[in-house]
This record gives structure tokens, sequence and C-alpha cells, in this order.
């Protein structure tokens, strides 16, 4: 099934159930989808849609942050659910075991020795954790092991 179709089957559910913190996630996840459809003129590919949905996820990651600062827990607890939701739709998580191996075959793979090959290293690794793995995480493993 497509997200596209993933996405309408879940819309038409939350609004059965009456949840509206899921309908009002789904609906704006078909939104982001639309737009993003509009722009590029053409029919999103898999990559294009998880592009979408990590830039919906990091979004409300942010306004987490930013709304325990400002001590508003009622829109915390609300963005959580909102990206609990979105998670649902992003593929499985790499663990760190996982990550650790990915930075080690890439640093590997491009004869990196030092600081200096880092973005030769994420260059390689990007497209391998696409969707599955934070950039800061990669970033960040990435430096330890060529540091």
């Amino acid at each position: 099934m497509s997200l596209a179709e993933q996405i309408m089957t879940d819309m038409k559910t939350a609004m059965k159930s009456r949840d509206k913190v899921k309908l009002n996630t789904v609906r704006m996840i078909k939104a982001a989808l639309m737009n993003e459809k509009i722009e590029v003129g053409h029919e999103l590919t898999p990559d294009e849609e998880l592009t979408i949905l990590n830039r919906e996820k990091k979004q409300r990651e942010e306004s987490i942050a930013e709304f325990e600062k400002a001590k508003r827990d009622d829109l915390v607890d609300e963005t959580r659910s909102e990206l609990r939701i979105i998670e649902s739709y992003l593929p499985e998580q790499l663990s760190e075991q996982e990550l650790q191996k990915i930075v080690k075959e890439s640093i590997d793979e491009v004869h990196a020795s030092n600081k200096a090959d880092f973005g030769k290293v994420m260059k390689v690794i990007m497209p391998k954790i696409k969707g599955r793995a934070d950039g800061k995480m990669a970033a960040n493993a990435v430096k330890a092991q060529l540091s």
C-alpha cells in the first residue's frame, strides 16, 4: 500500500473513531504531500515522501523543545501525539549499533583517515540512512570514529 493510500485509509478511520488529533495530523501530512506534489509538478517518489515526513517530524521535535522552554505542557503533549503519528509512517529507525556499523563501513569505503574526510563520509552515509536515522546522530558518529 502506498503512503497516499495509507493516509486516506487512516484519515477515514480517524473520522469514524472521532480521533481529532490523528485526523488533524493525517490531514496535515496529506496537505504537505499535496503541496510538494504541486511544487515539483509530478507524482512524488517514495524518497520524496520520506523527505517530507522527516521534515514534518523535525518541525514537531523543534516545536516540542520550544514549548518545553515556554512551559506549555498542553502543547507539548499535543505535539508529542502528532510526532508519534508521523513516526508511524516512517521506516523503523536504526539502532546505535547499526548506525555505528554503517559509519564504519562508509569510512572504510572512502578510505577516510582523518576529520578532513568528514564530508566524503557523510556523502556516502546519508543515502544509506535516509529516513532511518537522524543526520546529527550520523555526523556525531562519524566525528567520533574519525578522531
